[in-house]
């Protein structure tokens, strides 16, 4: 393989575009803008539909008006990689260069999507762990660059040698064949997995459609709704206990199938593998996505357990990383079903420590009061409101049974502790969530009381590490005010004594 020391200021390469197809790409992606422009015509013919040739006319135009744009855009966008540094530069009229350090670089995700794919293109999304959402991305490179700029990245880092240009992809495959294979779904797992991410977002979709193309197309689509509407009709006359099951019935295997057909898009092939000091993780049908996480930037460990497949002893493993991904959480997945015997080696081999649940201390009886609160009282009032507009949002008060007795049930699984190595909490009646955190990636400890808290003499203790996102965090909720100054004196002890001991090591 060829390889070459990383080059001095002058012998730095040029400024390179992206792809010369990122063009068609982008203005590809653009089409559904063009879409939404076909109203605007319509409303300016005053309702008196648009003539064929004219509307194809009007999106040719726009078609052609979008693909200048795109290859404008992909003219001013360019990338070095500079020593110890990658540096992006934008902008037609407010011309931006920003540089982002090799050492800063957390994570480098290679995503394909469907037209991707087929041109051998790929994104590259760098993350170097400060939040931004749009910290560096190169919208389109070749799969091999894409494989090369990821390995001169870790080589910065390393220390080591940077791969030629061109040699990325057979980095790429020796990689892949130097991996233990930690984790992976087969079809039929995949399949069953699906039945428990029930979706009823298609019905929406499906409604927002068909009004939409009611709108925008000048054809006899009010004779159809009219239909519809006489269908509706008849169906209330003729609505039963049996009708209400058989729609349930439908509406309910349409969700099953929803949640099946979305899983298999995004976790076809999922497969983990782990070298060295990374893990890497592939997945996806249509959108391809890999992933490579070091240990070193894995900086918590969490288990999640459904309302109906944790009871079956089905887990997904989540880790926070410095980078986090693409995910809102700012967390990667690395088993979305699995087993507890799955997940202990890979837990291991990240260098977390297992869960221990004996030992863990429950937070006040207040918190319940705060459960029933937010899911009952403020429920019950919504529904009452509704009930003035439409009497029939009454029978969700029939409901009501069920979030209270997740609300009372909300201190028993809510627990904390600290443990030899790390900070662990566990939350969640239905879905349940394990946290583990490692005492030298505790990042801030923060304590609030809000008002009713103040009035209570409680408080909630937020446990911050780096890269984290999103609402759902280790923190603990509604403890006394002097069990938290002591949780949070005793978590800084910890802390201290870990950087205490890297330090001296």
């Amino acid at each position: 393989m060829n390889t070459f020391v990383p080059p001095t200021p002058a012998e730095a390469p040029p400024p390179r575009r992206l792809d010369p197809r990122t063009i068609l790409i982008r203005a590809l992606q653009g089409f559904p803008s063009v879409i939404f422009g076909i109203p605007v015509l319509l409303a300016w013919s005053r309702g008196e539909g648009v003539p064929l040739t004219g509307l194809l006319t009007a999106i040719c135009v726009l078609l052609t008006v979008v693909l200048i744009f795109s290859w404008v855009r992909w003219s001013v966008f360019t990338y070095q990689v500079l020593p110890g540094q990658l540096v992006i530069e934008r902008g037609l009229i407010n011309r931006t260069r920003r540089s982002i350090p090799a050492e800063r670089i957390q994570d480098v995700l290679i995503k394909q999507g469907p037209l991707s794919r087929v041109l051998g293109l790929a994104e590259v999304k760098i993350e170097t762990g400060g939040g931004e959402a749009d910290e560096g991305r190169l919208d389109s490179v070749s799969l091999s660059e894409a494989h090369r700029l990821r390995a001169v990245f870790r080589t910065v880092r390393t220390g080591g040698v940077v791969m030629a240009a061109g040699s990325g992809a057979g980095h790429a495959e020796a990689e892949a064949e130097a991996e233990t294979i930690l984790f992976r779904m087969g079809l039929p797992r995949l399949l069953y997995s699906g039945l428990f991410n029930f979706s009823l977002v298609w019905i929406a979709a499906i409604f927002g459609g068909l009004q939409y193309l009611d709108q925008v197309l000048g054809y006899d689509w009010d004779r159809w709704l009219e239909l519809v509407g006489v269908a509706e009709r008849e169906l209330q006359s003729r609505l039963n206990l049996q009708v209400i099951l058989g729609v349930t019935g439908v509406a309910f295997a349409l969700g099953l199938l929803a949640g099946v057909v979305r899983t298999v898009l995004r976790d076809f092939g999922f497969r983990l593998g782990h070298a060295g000091e990374r893990f890497r993780y592939r997945r996806g049908l249509l959108t391809r996505t890999e992933v490579v996480v070091a240990k070193r930037q894995i900086q918590l460990g969490l288990v999640e357990r459904g309302p109906v497949s944790g009871r079956l002893g089905w887990y997904a493993l989540k880790f926070q990383t410095l980078g986090g991904g693409d995910h809102v959480s700012g967390r990667q997945e690395l088993a979305p079903f699995a087993r507890p015997a799955e997940i202990a080696p890979i837990v291991e081999f990240a260098g977390l420590p297992s869960f221990e649940r004996p030992g863990l201390r429950p937070v006040s009886p207040w918190h319940a009061l705060g459960g029933v609160v937010g899911f009952v009282v403020i429920p019950a009032i919504a529904i009452l409101a509704a009930m003035v507009f439409f009497p029939a949002a009454g029978l969700l008060l029939v409901l009501m049974p069920v979030p209270l007795a997740v609300a009372l049930l909300r201190r028993r699984f809510h627990r904390y502790a600290l443990a030899g190595t790390s900070v662990q909490v566990t939350r969640g009646v239905l879905a349940r969530r394990d946290w583990t955190v490692p005492y030298g990636n505790v990042q801030a400890v923060t304590v609030r009381r809000g008002p009713v808290q103040r009035l209570l003499g409680i408080a909630t203790v937020r446990i911050d590490t780096a890269g984290g996102r999103g609402f759902h965090g280790p923190h603990v909720h509604d403890i006394a005010e002097d069990q938290a100054a002591a949780l949070v004196g005793d978590l800084m002890q910890h802390v201290e004594a870990r950087d205490a001991g890297s330090r001296l090591g």
